[in-house]
């Protein structure tokens, strides 16, 4: 994955008021810590920071006036309601260092016709460099038939990357269609029609 470079500012200033100036001029307050340094707290521009959040464990270059640091985010809060990320924790990572993230997982091709998939585990716990994350992990469903299931060892793993779940975790499941309460009253009721209409006719028999 390529790391995205956004510049930032020391925050001097903080508590809530402080927060929401920094909003109201377009920053998103953050914190980058790791590797037994002192937590540094940064303003980011919003509305690169949103962009960049869209990419699964994204990496951050982040240049602090002048001084570069290499991160990814690892907590983003967003306000509930208003959807708009509103502080983010960010990770110190180097150069070839490993480190453990959770990563959604992709599923390609059709199940059998009439079944229905159930992914159990959108994401699963994987190692890898900090400068080579995947951003998905891909499996491949194609004819899975009902009562099959898809175990983390189906999963397709990039090079360099390791799986930190059990093999035989159940990521989804292939199962029969639901019948719903409103099919099935339906259904009750078609019978019903059905034995309703065969009756006279076997009375007119007699």
């Amino acid at each position: 994955m390529s790391d995205l470079k956004l510049s930032a500012e020391v925050r001097r200033e903080f508590g809530k008021g402080a927060a929401r100036r920094a909003r109201r001029n377009e920053q998103i307050p953050a914190v980058i810590y790791g590797h037994g340094a002192e937590p540094l707290h940064v303003l980011l521009p919003a509305k690169a920071t949103t962009l960049a959040l869209r990419t699964a464990n994204a990496l951050l270059t982040l240049d602090v006036e002048g001084e570069e640091h290499l991160a990814l985010a690892k907590d983003v809060q967003r306000n509930p309601l208003l959807q708009i990320v509103e502080h983010v924790d960010l990770l110190t990572v180097r150069q070839g260092e490993k480190v453990q993230v959770d990563v959604n997982v992709h599923v390609e091709g059709e199940i059998a016709a009439g079944a229905v998939f159930n992914l159990e585990h959108p994401t699963v716990l994987v190692e890898a460099e900090a400068t080579h994350l995947p951003e998905t992990i891909t499996v491949n469903v194609e004819g899975r038939e009902v009562g099959e299931h898809v175990h983390a060892s189906d999963l397709t793993l990039p090079q360099g990357v390791a799986l930190l779940v059990e093999p035989d975790t159940i990521i989804a499941t292939v199962s029969a269609p639901a019948v719903t309460e409103e099919a099935a009253e339906a259904a009750e009721g078609e019978a019903a029609a059905e034995g309703a209409e065969a009756a006279p006719a076997e009375e007119s028999a007699e």
